[in-house]
């Protein structure tokens, strides 16, 4: 949960290192502000976690 809203629909995101703690929460903040969130890592595991 993020404390303020942004509007971020009709907007896209790309996070590297997705899959890791602090910028998997970065992926699903944006994601909860209305963004299309592509999470990208070298552990497709840990990328898949996260989305």
């Amino acid at each position: 949960m993020v404390p303020f809203k942004i509007d971020l629909k009709n907007k896209v995101a790309a996070v590297t290192g997705g899959g890791g703690v602090l910028c998997g929460a970065f992926a699903e903040a944006l994601a909860e502000c209305g963004a299309k969130v592509a999470i990208l890592d070298l552990r497709k595991e840990a990328a898949d976690a996260v989305a």
